[in-house]
């Protein structure tokens, strides 16, 4: 009866191969690409042991504690050890958030879809497809451990070594395969894609809050959260290979509880209720922009939470940056030198061009999710009412516009005021909240990006995403690998003033929002002329 189960895992595991051929691939050279150019970029940063032990000091500090976990190495901080510590925690979050989205997309999506009811019309077993999409992902965070490891070992670093890389490549394939079972769970749990989505990624940054919290106050705390075990294996230090164990055990377990709940449940449904809805629709529902705002309501709040809480997590070092900071070639390297500016208001611009960045991406989710829609053959049953396609496109607009405004105004908020609050000399509020604001035509540029290929080559809307990292690269890392000028203006992010340290310059703002009306008349051009479907 059990291997009936499993009937067909073998064919269906080739069958997701096929289906993520792309996706799996740069997600996995990917990381292996950005630890390794992260490691060659500290060789080149800090040419002596006293370089990295002024970087060490400012680890020793609860802010910096609660972003990337707690110091280890400090004593003799060497490039494995600054690696590891700096860059784990941080990598480990984004390799469990793939995890989430592959999972969730071969599980639960694929099931709302009706494509889980189709395969099991033919001769496979209950467990088959939910079984087949852990064993991938199993598999995928193994090669993930294995290249990021040997990439590391082939930089010829003297502190990185092979036990080193492997250990710190481990840990992340370790975490990847937690957050897989929790998405593989709440997708049992949840009775659509979408909240089980939701529901793992809050689990996700409930793990990271609580190894915050539990790091700075209380080390047993920690344990209650997979990203504080990895975290534990100290790669490159004592390479303790124990907490990684700890990680795929727990990783082991949430798989069978998976299994075992997608086991006894029907399919098309789940084990948290639905909640019932209204007996009527609000008013709000009558019009596109409504039904827009109604779709993205939950990742519209949840996102507006996380910038909040970035801005302040980054104002939280403020008041001590100056001392942190005065003597390190590096951050000197991250800003623009200006003089008659203090080392906050120079490095100011820095933390809004990366929150202005990660802004961006509810942004394009925003717009893009017209693309979901029309793919899973709900935009036509809208087209069929009384609703010209520009209206149902400028609503999308509406709202990506709307989300860029209020992501900008909450990472400036949570900066000012928890800046202000930890330094001495406060800066004006204004100030924080103009340095967010001059990134709005930045935005309204990649807008005009996504939309563009939206209208005219909606297959390749996946490369506006490419674009944005493209531009975060340069514009944070560009003053680290001394980018010319010209490569930043590459990017829509490099046509944007610095404040404080420069004034605005209404020119070139003036110009993105012409580049993003252009780019976006021409896409809605297209998007009216061609077909709308599959």
């Amino acid at each position: 009866m059990t291997r009936h189960l499993f009937d067909g895992t073998g064919t269906l595991i080739r069958f997701v191969l096929r289906r993520d051929r792309l996706r799996l691939p740069i997600w996995l050279v990917s990381f292996a690409a950005i630890s390794a150019i992260v490691a060659l970029a500290f060789v080149g940063l800090y040419q002596n042991a006293e370089e990295r032990q002024a970087m060490a000091e400012t680890m020793r500090n609860p802010a910096m504690t609660a972003m990337v976990g707690p110091g280890y190495g400090l004593d003799n901080y060497t490039v494995g050890a600054m690696t590891a510590h700096e860059m784990l925690l941080m990598t480990a979050g984004v390799v469990g958030l793939m995890n989430i989205l592959l999972v969730i997309r071969h599980t639960r999506t694929d099931e709302e879809d009706g494509r889980i009811e189709l395969v099991r019309s033919l001769p496979v077993g209950r467990l088959s497809n939910l079984s087949s999409t852990l064993l991938v992902m199993a598999g995928a965070n193994i090669v993930l451990a294995l290249l990021t490891a040997f990439s590391l070992v082939a930089l010829g670093v003297e502190s990185v070594d092979l036990q080193g890389s492997l250990v710190y490549g481990f840990a992340l394939g370790a975490a990847g395969l937690v957050f897989a079972g929790v998405a593989a769970v709440c997708a049992q749990l949840s009775p659509n894609a979408r909240n089980a989505l939701g529901l793992s990624i809050a689990i996700l940054l409930l793990a990271y809050m609580v190894r915050a919290i539990g790091d700075v106050t209380n080390e047993t705390l920690s344990w209650l959260s997979p990203l504080g075990w990895i975290l534990r294996s100290e790669a490159y230090v004592n390479n303790y290979w124990w907490p990684i164990l700890l990680t795929f055990a727990g990783a082991l377990l949430l798989m069978a509880l998976a299994l075992y709940l997608n086991s006894i449940r029907d399919l098309g449904s789940g084990f948290l209720p639905s909640r019932a809805g209204k007996a009527k629709a609000a008013r709000s529902l009558l019009s596109p922009f409504g039904l827009v705002f109604r779709l993205q309501r939950t990742g519209f709040i949840a996102w507006s939470a996380g910038l909040l809480l970035i801005g302040a997590s980054y104002g939280s070092v403020l008041g001590d940056l100056e001392s942190f900071f005065e003597d390190i070639d590096l951050m000197q390297q991250m800003i623009v030198q200006s003089e008659g500016f203090s080392l906050t208001e120079q490095f100011i611009p820095v933390l809004m061009a990366v929150m202005a960045i990660l802004g961006t991406i509810p942004v394009l989710m925003a717009v893009l999710k017209l693309k979901t829609e029309e793919k899973n053959d709900r935009l036509e049953h809208i087209l069929s009412r009384s609703v010209s396609r520009n209206h149902v496109l400028g609503s999308y607009l509406a709202m990506a516009v709307l989300t860029g405004f209020v992501m900008l105004s909450l990472a400036a908020l949570g900066l000012g005021l928890v800046g202000n609050a930890m330094m001495e000399e406060q800066l004006p509020l204004g100030m924080f909240y103009g340095s967010a604001l001059a990134y709005l035509p930045a935005m309204f540029a990649m807008i005009g990006v996504a939309v563009l290929l939206l209208g005219w080559a909606p297959n390749l809307t996946g490369a506006v995403w490419l674009y944005l990292a493209f531009s975060f690269f340069v514009i944070y890392l560009g003053g680290l690998f001394q980018f010319p000028e010209w490569v930043g203006k590459l990017t829509p992010f490099g046509y944007v003033s610095e404040i404080p340290i420069e004034e605005m310059n209404y020119l070139n703002a003036a110009m993105l929002t012409v580049v993003a009306i252009i780019l976006t008349a021409i896409g809605i051009t297209g998007f009216n002329r061609r077909d709308i479907g599959r």
